[in-house]
C-alpha cells in the first residue's frame, strides 16, 4: 500500500498539513489501533520495542528515532520539553526531507491520530509529564537586506560559523567528530542546500532556532537572541539556500530513496501476511486512499 502514494510525484509537497488540537489527537487515538499501524508501518526502523535499532538502521546515515529515550528534535516545545501530540503527527503526515522517515499518506487520519499515542507508550515520561507551551512564531517581516545583513552578523556571532561554517555549507571547525545523543556521528546540515529537514517554510527555520533540535549540538537561541534577531537569520539562510539537492527517481533526495524501498519491502510482507492492502478488505485502495490520491493528482 505504501509505495502506490512513493509512485506519484510531488510526494513531499502536495499534502497540506491541517494541525489539530492537542485534546482531539488524545480523544481519537486508540492504542490497540495504534500499536497494529506501528507493526505495521513503523517496525522495519524502529523495531517492536521503539529503539530505532531496526534491521534497515545499519545502512543509514539519519538513524531511525529511538522513541524509549523521549528525546525528539522536531518540536514547537522548548528545549528540553516533550512534544506535543500534534507535533509527532506533523512528522508523521509530512515526513522528514531527505532522510527515510517519508511521509505517511497511506494512513487515514484515525490511524496516524492512533499511532502518535501508541508511540508516547515507549517513554513512561509521557504519563507524568505534560509537554510545554509551544513556543510563539510572530508575524513573519517584511524581508529586506537591512535584516538580512543584521542575520548574517548574527550568524557569525550567534557561533553558528563553527558548525556549519562561513558560508553555510556544514563544514565549519567544529564539524568534524560530532555525534548525537546516541553517539552517532552527524555532518551540520548544509545551509546552502534545499530542501531542509524541519520543512519548507521560513517559519520552520524560526521553529527550529527557538527549540534547537534536542539530542543533537543544535541549540536552542530563544533565550539568547530576539525575535528579530532570529527572523534575521532566517532570512540570512534563505539568502544563501540558493541550490537544491540532488534528485534522484521520482524526485527524492538524499536518503528518501532508501525509505521508498523500506517502505515499499513493508507492504509487500503486509500483503503476504494478509495486511497492509490486503487488510483493507481486498482492494488495493479504500476510499479514503482514493480521496487523499484524486487530492494528490490534481495539484
Amino acid at each position: 500500500m505504501t509505495f502506490l502514494f512513493l509512485l506519484l510525484p510531488g510526494l513531499f509537497a502536495t499534502y497540506e498539513f491541517r494541525p489539530i488540537g492537542t485534546a482531539e489527537v488524545q480523544a481519537e487515538g486508540d492504542l490497540k489501533l495504534g500499536e497494529r499501524v506501528y507493526r505495521e508501518n513503523c517496525v522495519a526502523c524502529h523495531v517492536e520495542k521503539g529503539t530505532g535499532k531496526g534491521s534497515s538502521a545499519s545502512t543509514l546515515k539519519t538513524k531511525p528515532r529511538d522513541f524509549t529515550t523521549g528525546i525528539f528534535k522536531f518540536r514547537s516545545t522548548p528545549s528540553g520539553s516533550l512534544p506535543l501530540d500534534e507535533d509527532i503527527l506533523r512528522t508523521v503526515t509530512k515526513g522528514v526531507r531527505t532522510t527515510s522517515m517519508l511521509p505517511q499518506l497511506h494512513l487515514s487520519q484515525e490511524e496516524r491520530l492512533a499511532v502518535v499515542q501508541y508511540l508516547k507508550t515507549f517513554f513512561p515520561r509521557f504519563k507524568k509529564q505534560k509537554p510545554g507551551q509551544s513556543i510563539s512564531i510572530p508575524s513573519r517581516p517584511h524581508e529586506d537586506k537591512a535584516l538580512i545583513a543584521l542575520g548574517e552578523t548574527l550568524y557569525k556571532d550567534a557561533g553558528c560559523v563553527s558548525c556549519h561554517g562561513s558560508d553555510g555549507k556544514g563544514d565549519g571547525p567544529s564539524a568534524e567528530g560530532l555525534k548525537d545523543y546516541w553517539g552517532f556521528p552527524m555532518q551540520p546540515a548544509d545551509l546552502t542546500l534545499k530542501p531542509f529537514k524541519s520543512g519548507p517554510d521560513p517559519e520552520d527555520l524560526y521553529r527550529t532556532l527557538s527549540t534547537g533540535f534536542d539530542g543533537t549540538p543544535m541549540p536552542s537561541y530563544a533565550d539568547s537572541l530576539t525575535p528579530k534577531e532570529r527572523w534575521g537569520i532566517v532570512f540570512y539562510i534563505l539568502s544563501i539556500a540558493t541550490h537544491e539537492r540532488r534528485r534522484g527517481m521520482m524526485g527524492l533526495v538524499g536518503e528518501e530513496t532508501q525509505g521508498m524501498m523500506i517502505d515499499m519491502r513493508a507492504a509487500m510482507a503486509g500483503m503476504m501476511g494478509g495486511r497492509g492492502m490486503i487488510r483493507r478488505g481486498g482492494g488495493m485502495m479504500n476510499g479514503n486512499m482514493q480521496e487523499m490520491m484524486k487530492e494528490m493528482m490534481g495539484r
